[in-house]
């Protein structure tokens, strides 16, 4: 039998799988694991799966495991979610807490209110892409307002790759536009695609294709912070941006160049495979 837990950051959803004390599922069938148990209809259904175990380096580690048998090197909402796990479980309390992930150590402010759990990650400062632009013939200092397959593409890592659209209007195929992008052998381990609309002023909205996912997610927190990072260095926002994705709203808050993410993280239920 293995117990797990289900949470959601602003309805980007993960299975928990606690190695605090042991492991439960071995490194070689952590992949296929997540495979089975992402699947909506015949597993739990999820958009991955985190396992948290001890770190010599920090309070927790985090390992995400993708439906598509990927690991990724970070979540923005997965790693809030994991942070409210470990609050739950009694690993750490209310305050300061650290996790590694394979993106480096990140460190979180938790706190609650009447409104629930809330969890503040310091995402540190985005990593400017270099990348072979083929009509450039040479290597970019910044991946910035490039061409790709009929539109604009602007890319920064977050603690994972993301292509960043501008655009007028949400309303569009994203799952017609974003896998052509995805896949395009410019990215080398492939990236997340967000499309981004400016609302107003301290405001913008997005859509979010997520690698590994293969689809589009509810919210995607470091694409959220990938969106609002190049809104404020590219599109004159001010440093402090509300990103409203179709699950929910995040804070995203940005300080010499270091980028802070906020939002809520949800336990759903609990339950075991037997």
């Amino acid at each position: 039998m293995i117990e797990f837990t289900k949470l959601h950051g602003n309805g980007n959803d993960f299975i928990v799988i606690d190695e605090f004390m042991d492991k439960i599922v071995s490194d070689n069938d952590k992949a296929e694991f997540a495979v089975k148990y992402c699947d909506r209809r015949f597993g739990i259904g999820a958009d991955g799966v985190l396992f948290i175990s001890r770190s010599d380096k920090a309070d927790m580690k985090m390992r995400l495991f993708q439906p598509d048998a990927s690991e990724a090197e970070m979540c923005g909402n997965g790693i809030r979610c994991l942070v409210k796990y470990a609050f739950d479980s009694g690993h750490i309390d209310v305050g300061t807490a650290t996790v590694e992930t394979m993106a480096g150590v990140l460190s979180a402010q938790t706190r609650k209110d009447d409104m629930g759990f809330w969890v503040k990650v310091n995402m540190g400062q985005p990593l400017k892409t270099r990348a072979q632009i083929p009509a450039k013939g040479d290597a970019a200092d910044e991946f910035i307002d490039v061409v790709m397959h009929g539109h604009n593409v602007s890319v920064v890592n977050t603690g994972v790759p993301h292509a960043v659209i501008f655009v007028e209007d949400l309303d569009l195929d994203i799952l017609g536009i974003a896998p052509k992008i995805r896949f395009d052998p410019i990215f080398p381990n492939g990236t997340n695609v967000n499309f981004v609309k400016v609302d107003s002023e301290g405001e913008v909205t997005i859509r979010t294709y997520e690698r590994g996912v293969e689809d589009e997610t509810l919210s995607c927190g470091t694409g959220s912070v990938a969106s609002a990072y190049l809104a404020h260095m590219h599109k004159g926002m001010d440093g402090d941006i509300r990103v409203h994705t179709k699950g929910g709203d995040l804070n995203i808050s940005i300080v010499n160049d270091i980028v802070f993410m906020e939002g809520p993280a949800v336990t759903v239920y609990k339950g075991a495979i037997i």
